[in-house]
């Protein structure tokens, strides 16, 4: 087969899913990659820049489109027939338009299920399957007309144990691109509430500038680096990261589509700390784990199918702590993550069913009145977006003239 797949190509968790699909399917299908907007493009780079490709259009206006995932519809068709595409892949598709158009030539399509709101689900009918990596999702797509389970996992090659030593209990966190979403702020505010921290060392890594993602915690933070009990990590890091630089991975995440780096921790060897909340709970149990009480739920104001969670800062504390004092036997832990791992997060073992699934998937038919709710749904995403950004479009049309 022919297999397109639409995504988010640099170094972040979305593209790194579609990177296990690409080096899943290459190995009997011809993969061909439509690199759309995001937050960044990893063009030059000899990881990402690859023959099979596709960086597409960049503008101000293009881009910013529903955050990115909007697409010029001629170039896009171009890519598609050019390359004789069969069954499209879309990961973390929010614009479904592409969908329509590839309905139109007969060309299937498949969703990697991440974003979706109570609005979005019905429209979710316009793929021909849905492809879903946690027990949440599936439960939240269940009426779908062919709604798959393939439980996620990671490469093991590529994350392994280390065989390093650290002198003192160390935690790592990794804030990626999305500190407040992966709880960040909740875990520097845990760490500097135990009163024996100083036995410890806590080592975050952070893609974006962590005081200005979290200008809450500057104070908290600046006095922990001072007194080098943390150490802050600023940049990107390409697979398999610093994993091995931390003996227990704390990651209380207020929300996630799966939870990717928790995986990685799992099959690096490490303990995990996490809150008692899909899909983080899906991936960890208690012979290498923790799972931390949520203190509350709230509505994102994006309206997110899913409520963020936030963990108990108490609770956080409470199961570090258990680490440092010795009450957790760290080391049969971190055998038993790997052991977890080798056992259920097998990408290549997990995924075998995925080919299987895009070869069987067929077009159905879009009714009419399916058609008009997304084309809607689309409108009026894109007129509010254009009316955020009307005065920045202004300045920067007159600058290109």
């Amino acid at each position: 087969m022919n297999i397109g797949i639409v995504t988010t190509w640099f170094e972040r968790g979305a593209a790194y899913v579609s990177r296990q699909f690409m080096d899943l399917l290459e190995k009997t299908d011809n993969v061909f990659v439509y690199a759309r907007g995001g937050e960044s493009y990893a063009i030059g780079n000899p990881k990402w820049d690859l023959n099979n490709v596709y960086w597409s259009k960049r503008d101000i206006g293009h881009s910013a489109i529903l955050g990115g995932v909007s697409m010029d519809k001629n170039e896009f068709i171009s890519w598609l027939k050019r390359n004789r595409i069969e069954i499209v892949l879309f990961n973390e598709q929010q614009w479904f338009q592409p969908i329509l158009w590839c309905n139109e030539l007969g060309i299937k399509t498949a969703a990697y299920v991440d974003y979706y709101t109570e609005q979005t689900i019905p429209l979710f009918d316009l793929y021909d399957t849905v492809i879903c990596n946690t027990k949440r999702h599936a439960f939240a797509f269940r009426n779908h007309h062919h709604v798959n389970y393939i439980k996620w996992g990671t490469d093991l090659n590529l994350y392994q144990p280390s065989k390093e030593k650290h002198e003192q209990v160390t935690f790592f966190h990794s804030a990626g691109m999305a500190p407040i979403r992966k709880g960040t702020d909740l875990v520097i505010r845990a760490f500097h509430n135990m009163d024996d921290r100083h036995l410890s060392k806590l080592i975050i890594h952070t893609q974006v500038d962590l005081i200005k993602a979290c200008p809450d915690i500057k104070e908290v933070l600046t006095a922990l680096e001072n007194e080098g009990s943390v150490e802050v990590v600023t940049g990107t890091i390409s697979a398999p990261g610093l994993y091995y630089r931390g003996d227990v991975y704390v990651y209380p995440s207020r929300l996630d589509g799966i939870g990717l780096t928790l995986m990685e921790a799992i099959a690096s060897g490490m303990a995990c700390i996490t809150c008692n909340n899909a899909p983080m709970n899906e991936f960890v149990e208690p012979e290498f784990g923790d799972l931390c009480l949520v203190d509350y739920y709230y509505s994102r104001v994006d309206g997110y199918y899913w409520p963020m969670c936030v963990t108990s800062i108490d609770s956080l504390s409470s199961a570090m702590h258990k680490y440092i004092d010795g009450s957790r036997d760290l080391e049969i832990m971190k055998l038993k993550a790997r052991q977890y791992a080798e056992r259920e997060l097998n990408f290549q073992k997990n995924c075998t069913e995925l080919r299987r699934i895009l070869e069987s998937t067929r077009a159905h038919n879009i009714s009419d009145s399916l058609r008009e709710r997304a084309y809607n749904y689309d409108y009026n995403g894109i007129k509010a977006y254009y009316k955020l950004l009307a005065p920045l479009y202004s300045i920067y049309a007159k600058i290109k003239k």
